[in-house]
């Protein structure tokens, strides 16, 4: 019998959260408003109380993050050369320049050992990722960024539910922006969010996310910048809200499934697997590494013999400065090994709520058997 095809990822929507939905849906108010409200307070509580606005998405909330810390044209932003482009995009849309730094190996997060070589007069923030929501050590980053009087905005797209010492991520630090896209820990279809550290940041970030408009009480607007467009409405916050009440739930399937992976690849000496971390590890993406050219094979055969096998792939991601938009504008990987390594090797494993361990047992298979390991 033909076992169905599993997915890299599924959204985990529950019944509630649909029967919500449609409640917005009927009620004729479908853009910001109260539930886009109780989503950023329910967040604030998640990370301590801090101010939190959501946003559109987590781009979004990394640009508005860039213009909330001042930085702009003539500075430079230090950025992990691995990630998702967006690290390095919004840092040229805001008209600074992307520094690159090398990234860990398994850990797949910025080189705080080379940071500070990186760090010159224009520098004027530091963009880390917290790669498939293993932590960066925040201790070591704040300590740094401190001694630089540089601001930091952390990428916590992959984070939501990941810790640092006990201490959920958002919960301290400078600016931090979290993503709600589908394939992510918790999902509101759409949507980020940027936590901030005083009222008057928060004022900005509403600004800059609608227009740099501000209506008072009688409904008369006033502009006091030229905002862009990055409000999230009330049906996508709907469910962001559904979605959240299960955050702890979610994660700890999450720790339970990639237990089972790196039990069932114990032996496994073909690839490189991810560094483990502690319980703060909320464990957005299962990622390996493998050696396409010592198999004599490319990614997109592994990915196609996959899927003929049923089962899905991902890829997070390739090295920035191998795209080449960064490469026109100079930029080189080989400057960076071990992203680039990365960046050629990498796949992401199936890995949401809903999966068996059975369903890890056949993916485990599977992929020793496509890879002849």
């Amino acid at each position: 019998m033909t076992q169905p095809f599993l997915p890299f990822v599924r959204p985990a929507i529950d019944e509630t959260t649909i029967a919500a939905v449609a409640d917005v849906l009927r009620s004729g108010w479908i853009t910001t408003g109260k539930h886009a409200a109780d989503f950023e307070q329910a967040l604030s509580r998640l990370v301590g109380g801090r101010e939190v606005r959501v946003m559109t998405s987590a781009t979004a909330a990394l640009e508005i993050a860039l213009l909330i810390a001042g930085v702009g044209p003539g500075d430079e932003v230090i950025v992990p050369a691995l990630s998702f482009v967006a690290s390095a995009n919004v840092t040229l849309r805001v008209g600074a320049r992307p520094v690159f730094v090398e990234v860990g190996l398994e850990t797949r997060n910025i080189e705080l050992d080379q940071v500070e070589a990186a760090i010159t007069g224009r520098t004027k923030a530091i963009m880390p990722v917290h790669f498939a929501g293993l932590p960066v050590d925040l201790d070591r980053l704040y300590a740094l960024a401190a001694t630089h009087k540089l601001r930091v905005i952390e990428d916590a797209a992959h984070a939501i539910g990941s810790a640092w010492r006990g201490s959920m991520i958002g919960s301290r630090g400078d600016l931090v922006c979290f993503s709600f896209h589908p394939n992510k820990t918790i999902t509101s279809i759409e949507g980020g969010a940027i936590v901030v550290s005083n009222a008057a940041e928060a004022t900005l970030a509403e600004l800059h996310r609608f227009h740099g408009l501000k209506r008072d009480a009688d409904g008369e607007s006033e502009v006091y910048l030229a905002g862009g467009k990055a409000n999230l409405t009330d049906v996508a916050a709907c469910v962001g809200l559904g979605q959240l009440a299960r955050l702890g739930e979610f994660v700890a399937r999450r720790q339970a499934l990639v237990a089972r992976y790196f039990e069932r690849l114990a032996n496994w000496r073909l690839g490189v697997l991810p560094a483990r971390g502690d319980a703060g590890h909320s464990w957005h993406l299962m990622t390996v590494l493998l050696p396409f050219d010592r198999l004599q094979t490319t990614r997109g055969a592994f990915i196609r013999a996959m899927r003929a096998a049923g089962i899905g792939v991902g890829i997070h991601y390739s090295a920035i400065p191998d795209f080449e938009f960064y490469r026109k504008l100079g930029y080189r990987s080989q400057l960076y090994p071990q992203a680039a390594r990365i960046g050629r090797e990498i796949v992401s494993l199936p890995l949401f709520p809903a999966m068996t361990e059975a369903d890890v047992d056949r993916v485990c298979a599977t992929l020793r058997q496509v890879t002849g390991s």
